[in-house]
């Protein structure tokens, strides 16, 4: 089992930036990618962006692409989301998960281990 424990979140204005960090322990092999999620309220959890274990390939939900960056340190097995340019719709609630199984799409498979996710909240 991996542990995850997410970080970072809070309360921003509209165009502001917060920077999210995702750090997993325990087994962490095998994992093929770090995913981020996020859920608001009254809404079904939503793709973010997903980062391969190695850093060497990224993927965006179309909402957030130009203005998110995700990125991995390996040396402390953590995953960073960059959000700049926030605005009110992308207030929630953030999760990082883990691929163990090279799910080829993040957005169509399920995945088991989740973090307690951490709150973003941009007010305009």
């Amino acid at each position: 089992q991996v542990q995850l424990v997410e970080s970072g979140g809070g309360l921003v204005q509209a165009g502001g930036s917060l920077r999210l960090s995702c750090v997993a322990s325990g087994r962490t092999f095998p994992i093929y990618a770090m995913i981020w999620f996020r859920q608001a309220p009254g809404k079904e959890r939503e793709f973010v962006s997903t980062i391969s274990w190695n850093g060497g390939f990224a993927f965006y939900a179309d909402s957030v692409k130009g203005r998110f960056t995700i990125s991995k340190d390996n040396s402390k097995n953590t995953v960073y989301l960059q959000m700049n340019n926030l605005k009110p719709a992308d207030t929630a609630v953030y999760y990082c998960t883990v691929d163990r199984q090279a799910c080829i799409d993040p957005r169509s498979c399920d995945f088991d281990d989740w973090g307690q996710g951490t709150q973003v909240t941009v007010f305009s």
